[in-house]
């Protein structure tokens, strides 16, 4: 994640690196069981960009079944996290310090995106910006696969933004199919354990 769910009334971090000043909630250190399901089932495919990567979890899962991973991500701390994770598991990911509202700027093409928890924080126009990026850096009949905190998280952990099933047909009208929407979870190191989420399966039209 590169932007904080911080709950109501909480204080947003001065900057990116701040979030990871010590280990946050939903860095558990492995890949969230959504997202190793779908790489175990052959979700995965080509080229793959994780978008707001934190330190590398899923962009290294990918790696691991030889694909060509890069992921991106604003704190400089969690990208030299990952970083170093690549290093000890002799892996051959891409870690690159860029802004998710601005993937476009990369002028690269992918065939596989995934998001854990970028989606949920972005609001408005940073939510546009952040899908149009997606659609311009996914080749057409890419996939790309959103973990993000739902409406149906009644806790107080959680972004701003919980994610309606109107907000995810809205945001993705425009050159996007949305296959599947199924509820999952976010599983995070604090209580309760993990938070309720969307699991959203979409093609690039």
């Amino acid at each position: 994640m590169t932007t904080s769910p911080h709950g109501p009334g909480a204080a947003a971090p001065r900057t990116p690196d701040d979030l990871y000043a010590t280990p946050p909630p939903w860095d558990i250190g492995r890949p969230q069981p959504a997202f190793a399901a779908l790489a175990a089932s052959g979700a995965f495919r080509g080229r793959v960009l994780d978008a707001g990567c934190g330190t590398g979890e899923h962009t290294l899962l990918a790696a691991a079944l030889g694909l060509d991973a890069t992921g991106v991500d604003l704190a400089a701390r969690a990208l030299r996290t990952a970083e170093d994770k690549a290093r000890e598991r002799a892996l051959p990911a891409r870690f690159l310090n860029h802004e998710a509202r601005e993937l476009a700027q990369l002028d690269e093409e992918f065939d596989t995106v995934l998001d854990c928890g970028l989606f949920h924080v972005f609001g408005g126009e940073d939510r546009s910006a952040y899908v149009d990026g997606l659609r311009a850096v996914l080749r057409p009949g890419g996939r790309c696969f959103v973990l993000c905190i739902s409406d149906r998280e009644r806790g107080r952990w959680g972004p701003v933004h919980k994610v309606t099933r109107d907000d995810l047909d809205t945001a993705f009208a425009d050159g996007w199919r949305i296959d599947a929407v199924e509820p999952s979870v976010i599983d995070i190191t604090t209580e309760p354990g993990h938070v309720e989420a969307w699991l959203v399966s979409l093609t690039r039209t």
